[in-house]
């Protein structure tokens, strides 16, 4: 399989974050997974010193850069072992999170919100100790509740309740937005808060049983029988995806130039509904395996917020940051990427329900 990484090259961030990061050593917890290691890719494009806080030994997505980013064994469950990690680090990127697929989500709110808090807690408590420069808190637009504005701006995130099939995730990260403002309120912590949508690229999680919408689609496509594609719900209901290049980036200037300890959207105002994902799937897929692949929806099935489409007004007018990688160019790239890596690697990929 071709070798993969990031396609953000330093000259695709603004010249204030460039200066920020540079010569830096940047400590990031769930570095080593699907978003994480985009981010670390594009760290070292800006010649900073990426510093992985992790369990894992060899981290899969990260072994072509290994000896240009540092390991350094950390328990986030475990104070101690955390504070150790952080040690000398001018800034503290946390993107771990407990999540997983919809069905997951909502059959575990609790577990995945106390393994949320737990692991972040100990994370922004450490980075005050070692008097961190930056802080970057990683939300995500599961804080909105299930029926609210479209597209949805910063200020409804605390309007209701989380959509319900996401209530551990998104109160969870309601709650590490709170401490992140509390934090730089008490402390004098320099706090950024990012809000990111729906992500997808390369790297993604696969894993039918905690996989989100679009790689379950793409699995499901690549293994179906028959020609048929089960989608769950009736389409009708909408998702605003960004792909992980973007997300990355994304993550990266609101940290760098946005550390007011204020939550901002990072998302793209293209709408998808699932219907029609469903059918590029198909399509793409389709055109790989030789084969006329058609989905079929099951109304029954869950399917979780209505609609879901960010509000980019704040993202725009703080930081000039636009999306670059149009929805279904960044769904090719992933379809191409995956058709490789299953065709290497079926055996890690348990064939989907």
């Amino acid at each position: 399989m071709k070798s993969y990484r990031s396609q953000v090259r330093a000259q695709d961030f603004h010249p204030e974050t460039r200066a920020f990061f540079k010569g830096k050593r940047v400590a990031i917890t769930g570095g080593t997974g699907f978003i994480g290691s985009h981010l670390v890719e594009q760290l070292l494009e800006m010649e900073s010193f990426p510093v992985i806080l992790t369990r894992q030994s060899s981290p899969r997505f990260l072994a072509h850069i290994i000896d240009q980013i540092e390991l350094r064994p950390c328990d986030l469950f475990d104070y101690a072992s955390t504070l150790e990690a952080m040690k000398d680090c001018s800034i503290c990127l946390s993107l771990a999170a407990s999540v997983a697929g919809i069905e997951y989500n909502k059959n575990h709110p609790a577990t995945i919100f106390q393994e949320n808090l737990q692991s972040f807690f100990n994370t922004i408590k450490a980075a005050k100790e070692s008097e961190v420069e930056r802080f970057l808190v990683t939300s995500t637009a599961c804080v909105y509740p299930r029926y609210c504005s479209i597209p949805t701006p910063e200020i409804e995130g605390i309007k209701d309740e989380p959509e319900p099939t996401n209530s551990g995730y998104g109160w969870s990260k309601r709650m590490e937005e709170y401490l992140g403002q509390k934090y730089a309120q008490e402390f004098g912590m320099s706090v950024a808060i990012a809000r990111p949508y729906n992500s997808y690229g390369p790297r993604d999680n696969f894993q039918p049983e905690s996989s989100h919408v679009i790689p379950a689609l793409i699995l499901k496509a690549m293994t179906c029988e028959g020609g048929s594609l089960p989608v769950w719900g009736d389409g009708s209901h909408s998702r605003s995806f960004l792909y992980v290049d973007d997300f990355a980036r994304g993550l990266l200037e609101v940290a760098a130039r946005y550390p007011v300890a204020d939550p901002v959207n990072i998302g793209s105002q293209e709408e998808i509904k699932i219907r029609d994902l469903a059918y590029m799937v198909a399509e793409i897929v389709g055109k790989l395996r030789a084969c006329k692949i058609e989905p079929q929806f099951d109304p029954s099935g869950i399917t979780g917020q209505p609609r879901r489409m960010c509000d980019t007004t704040k993202l725009e007018k703080e930081l000039g940051f636009k999306a670059q990688v149009p929805f279904k160019e960044g769904l090719k790239t992933t379809i191409d990427w995956f058709w490789e890596e299953y065709e290497k690697n079926s055996s890690l990929y348990p064939r989907s329900k």
